[in-house]
């Protein structure tokens, strides 16, 4: 009866913003190897809690130090997540996007229409790129600001759609090397030119558009897809990690779902 008198709405909302909190961090780890670690640490957390309710000191004690020099641990093995959250907390477009909670998930209406309609437009473009070898790679930006990326390439305005798309990617097409940069239904850049991940995990098998579309993905929260020059296959990348799909309809969906 205590606890419940002297709960507050304060702690209402300190247990709320705990639970988002821990929500994005483990959306940022889920489907990584880190998810493992992750996990651990918050088991290793609630045993602590647990050991202090119960006082047993020794044990508090230890788990306590552990947690403690354990952050500075933490910060080099969750290098990547801290940076791709930090940059989707700080995002220059997190204001453009309708605000802050635009990127609350889970209080949205998933149904909801994606602020980048032509998706499919955009993958039947890849699929028949991929039919014709020929070699493409489209990057879509979500809410990290790419202009830095752009400004190495050719400034477009162009609608989205297949025939522009196979055009730009044309193996006689100037505009061919390099990556198409798409934002809110429009084309605005060809030829950009990406930073190329230096990971070492990447199959030998993957070229220069590959590891282009890992640096990109890696670096900031934007999604890419590229279409393989030698064999025609689609690859989709998201996080500096392939994306494994069954066919082009499961492709549309995730991408659809990623974008929303």
């Amino acid at each position: 009866m205590d606890i419940l008198e002297n709960f507050r709405i304060l702690d209402l909302v300190d247990i709320l913003l705990v639970a988002t909190l821990l929500y994005y961090l483990y959306k940022l780890v889920k489907g990584t190897v880190a998810i493992n670690i992750f996990l651990g640490i918050c088991i290793i957390w609630v045993i602590w809690k647990i050991t202090q309710l119960l006082q047993m000191e020794m044990l508090s004690t230890i788990l306590g130090q552990f947690i403690g020099a354990g952050m500075f641990a933490l910060i080099v093995v969750f290098q990547q997540e801290i940076r791709k959250f930090l940059l989707m907390i700080g995002s220059t477009n997190i204001g453009r996007k309708s605000g802050f909670l635009k990127h609350i998930k889970f209080l949205q209406d998933e149904n909801q229409d994606n602020s980048l309609t032509k998706v499919e437009e955009i993958v039947d473009a890849c699929e028949k790129m991929g039919k014709d070898k020929t070699g493409a790679l489209i990057v879509i930006q979500r809410t990290t600001n790419l202009d830095f990326v752009k400004q190495t390439g050719d400034e477009m305005n162009l609608e989205v759609n297949r025939p522009i798309l196979e055009s730009i990617f044309f193996k006689n097409s100037t505009l061919h090397d390099g990556a198409a940069i798409i934002e809110d239904n429009k084309i605005v850049a060809t030829r950009a030119i990406l930073p190329v991940s230096n990971e070492r995990n990447i199959p030998l098998r993957f070229g220069l558009r590959h590891r282009a579309a890992v640096g990109i993905t890696e670096k900031t929260d934007a999604v890419a897809l590229v279409v393989s020059e030698e064999t025609g296959n689609i690859s989709y990348l998201k996080d500096g990690e392939f994306v494994l799909f069954k066919n082009t309809t499961e492709l549309v969906d995730i991408i659809r779902k990623d974008l929303s």
